[in-house]
Parts: structure tokens; sequence; C-alpha cells
């Protein structure tokens, strides 16, 4: 294969990675963690005022997939191509942290108005999840995206919710 068709092969396996990492990342908020593994992620669901939180342990576990990925591509060069698909699993990761936790949860204390209308959607989704403190009846399980029906939901539910975070 030609340098530029592997340098394209490798960007779309960092990209299609990413991009379905989202539905990893949804099947995982909505049958892993309000499911058997509840234990951890209520923490995230509860008002609190400490750093940490037990639900931090998930970041923990899914960057070891990626870890083993980017390891296996970089030590291995029959299946080179691991490394990027491990770089597309940690590049969401990375987004995560920085829209979840900082722009989300405010985890970080920056000056951010989300004025963009697919920021404003997330956001919302977000919040609404966030209404729910149970194990059960959340909905918006997604991080990166989120059905058009959050852009009518009234922002008086978000300040509610922004209040008990």
């Amino acid at each position: 294969m030609s340098d530029i068709l592997l340098i394209i092969f490798y960007g779309f396996l960092i990209v299609g990675t990413f991009l379905f990492m989202e539905g990893v990342a949804w099947f995982t908020h909505k049958y892993i963690m309000h499911g058997f593994l509840w234990s951890w992620h209520k923490s995230h669901h509860k008002v609190h005022n400490h750093v940490l939180e037990r639900n931090d342990l998930f970041a923990v576990v899914f960057s070891v997939p990626s870890a083993i990925l980017i390891m296996a591509g970089i030590e291995f060069p029959e299946v080179r191509w691991l490394l990027f698909v491990g770089i597309g699993v940690a590049c969401y990761g990375l987004f995560y942290v920085l829209f979840h936790d900082v722009l989300v949860h405010r985890r970080i204390n920056i000056k951010f108005k989300a004025r963009h209308p697919y920021l404003k959607r997330m956001m919302k989704a977000h919040y609404i999840h966030h209404e729910v403190h149970t194990k059960e009846g959340a909905e918006a399980f997604g991080f990166l995206y989120a059905p058009e029906k959050y852009d009518t939901i009234q922002e008086h539910r978000k300040e509610n919710s922004d209040a008990e975070r």
C-alpha cells in the first residue's frame, strides 16, 4: 500500500473508531453504568463536594483497552493498525473528559457559556440525564450525540439540574 493510502487508512481508523466509541459509550452507560455497576456510577448522580468520585474508576477501566491497543500496534508491526484504533479510543476518552467533566460538570473551574446549538443540545440532554438520581428511569445516555428533541427542552430544566451538580 502506498504511503498516502496508508495515511488515509490510518486516518479513517482513528475517526471511525472515535465515532464507533459513541455507540460503545452509550451502551456502556445505559446497560453497565446504569446496570450491574451502578454501585460505581451512582456517585456521579449525587451532589458532593469532593474532587473524585467512584465513577472515575470507569476512566481507568476504559483506558486499559486503549493502552493495550496502542502498545500492541507499536510492538507488533504486523498489526500496526491497532495503534490507530487505540488512538481513536484515546481521542474519544480525551474528548469525553473535556466535554463531560470540564464543560458540562465544571470539574475544572472555567468561564464558558455554550453558544453553539450542538453544544447546547448536548448539555441539555446531559442535564436531563442527571435529573434522575436512581439506577432506573434516566434518559439521554450518549456523550456526543443527542436527538433534536433536546433542542426544545425548556431552559429552566437545565438550570434546576445544574444547581444540583
